[in-house]
């Protein structure tokens, strides 16, 4: 194979204009409240042989660097989601991505061969590749609109965990594995995966974050390169020993994103960058890999009557068995079951029978196709109406602080940045009224980008940076009591917090 340079410059201007198209569209998108990996399929659609004409047929490649792109949105995922307000619906959303996805399986599989009239192998790969929820489009659809945390949290780590068990069931029928372990040991290889990958990335998100507390890097650049890195190397050491690498990189991703690390924030924004990059490349490769000529009014009927099938019977069935480990109101669970949105994972999925050469994959892959593209349009502008109509909207902005953290290394302590949010109670508070453990002080107060030096009776206000110097051994309780009087006031020591 040869290298031109002169191809190497024609890639290098089309993907920069692609992805700077792609990165205005998110304006559009947003505003529309669809996800924007509509506007990225049609892209690549456009880009593809009926299109400007470039040819992609690469199904390997395709579900090589599908794989690689869900690994840095699972990670993206894990290093955004916040455990305090997800661990209490956390039981419910493991629920949903085990339990719901079987069930959910089981109705499409069922309905697709009796209804649909697909066969039997055909049917459960459909069940299969539709019925986890995507991470990227829950992420940036949810986190617009106003929910309770608890609805949040359980959809985001259903969407965050439900790759790995549906990944592990369409490999396995895809290779005609199924067949020779039988349906009781297909099952016990799904289980056996899932507990050495959340095993995994429990090992390695807390291994990785007791290094990184004691490692001092030079440059403050290297902390989210290192803490992305370690959420991959979860998923290939978990690969390694046969595990479900899926659930390791996301679990692994989950602990490092909520321990006391340095420079908190400049990582997630490092990984949501990196994840924004990874759904672009991967949804326009989606896009291109479709023929559009291969897509008849057979494929859309068909697409339209198994979205009817998930959307309508697989998915509300699912919640309500899902919902028998953690009871919830009839309002929030019709929500959960209008709010399973699908997008890349479903496509991505279909690139496993693909590659194996499956006799029907490419209708199969054309099915999901247009089903995604129907019901993401159905589903997704649609949310915050469902949400208001089923009144399960949040009614207050959470008083919470934004808090950033850097290390000082030769003093043993810990510089700590917090953004004074809109709705939080520490607004109207004085310095001194704070009573921070000994040996922390606010060395300095921000506002209206002035730098002051704070006395004791100073008031702090809305929209306030303060830089906090707390020795390392006092930071938990100091972090504790800054966000005890965000929520609570000058009174928090006395109120139940």
């Amino acid at each position: 194979m040869t290298f031109d340079v002169h191809q190497l410059d024609q890639f290098v201007l089309t993907g920069s204009a692609v992805t700077l198209l792609a990165i205005l569209a998110v304006r559009v998108s947003s505003r529309a409240g669809l996800p924007s990996l509509l506007i990225y399929l049609l892209m690549g659609v456009a880009l593809g042989e009926s299109g400007v004409g470039i040819g992609f047929e690469n199904a390997e490649l395709a579900h090589a660097l599908g794989f690689a792109a869900l690994l840095f949105i699972l990670a993206e995922g894990g290093l955004t989601t916040d455990w305090r307000e997800t661990k209490h619906s956390m039981r419910l959303g493991t629920s949903l991505a085990t339990i719901g996805v079987g069930v959910s399986v089981a109705i499409m599989a069922i309905g697709a061969h009796y209804l649909l009239g697909i066969p039997w192998e055909l049917a459960v790969l459909l069940g299969a590749v539709c019925s986890p929820t995507d991470a990227a489009a829950v992420f940036s659809v949810l986190r617009v609109v106003p929910l309770p945390r608890r609805l949040v949290g359980s959809l985001e780590a259903e969407s965050g965990l439900n790759d790995a068990p549906t990944v592990v069931l369409v490999t396995l029928v895809s290779s005609g594995a199924v067949a020779s372990h039988g349906y009781i040991g297909t099952v016990g290889i799904i289980v056996f995966e899932l507990a050495l990958g959340v095993a995994m990335g429990v090992a390695v998100g807390f291994g990785g974050a007791w290094v990184m507390r004691r490692v001092a890097l030079p440059s403050s650049g290297l902390y989210p390169l290192a803490v992305v890195c370690l959420t991959l190397f979860a998923y290939g050491s978990t690969v390694a020993l046969h595990g479900s690498g899926f659930a390791a990189v996301y679990v692994a991703a989950l602990v490092l994103g909520n321990a006391e690390l340095p420079h908190r924030a400049a990582t997630r924004s490092f990984a949501e960058g990196v994840a924004w990059l990874a759904q672009i490349g991967l949804f326009v490769m989606l896009g291109l890999l479709l023929s559009p000529a291969r897509i008849t009014w057979d494929v859309v009927g068909l697409a339209i009557a198994a979205g009817l099938l998930l959307t309508f019977v697989a998915r509300p069935v699912s919640v309500a068995v899902s919902a028998l480990v953690q009871p919830m109101p009839w309002r929030e669970m019709a929500f959960v079951s209008w709010a399973g949105l699908r997008g890349a994972v479903p496509i991505v999925l279909t690139t496993i029978p693909l590659a194996e050469g499956v006799d029907g994959a490419e209708e199969l892959f054309d099915i999901v196709f247009v089903m995604v593209i129907i019901y993401t349009l159905l589903t997704g502008p649609t949310l915050p109406y469902v949400a208001r109509v089923l009144r399960v909207t949040r009614r207050s902005e959470p008083r919470e602080l934004d808090l950033e953290a850097a290390p000082l290394e030769r003093v043993a302590a810990d510089l700590l940045q917090i953004t004074i949010s809109p709705a939080s109670l520490m607004h109207g508070v004085e310095v001194g009224e704070l009573r921070l453990p000994t040996g922390a002080s606010v060395s300095m107060v921000i506002r209206d980008g002035h730098a002051v030096v704070p006395e004791k009776r100073t008031v702090l206000r809305h929209g306030d940076d303060l830089l906090v110097v707390t020795p390392r051994a006092v930071r938990e309780r100091t972090e504790q009591r800054l966000r005890q009087v965000s929520k609570r006031g000058r009174l928090a020591q006395w109120l139940k917090d």
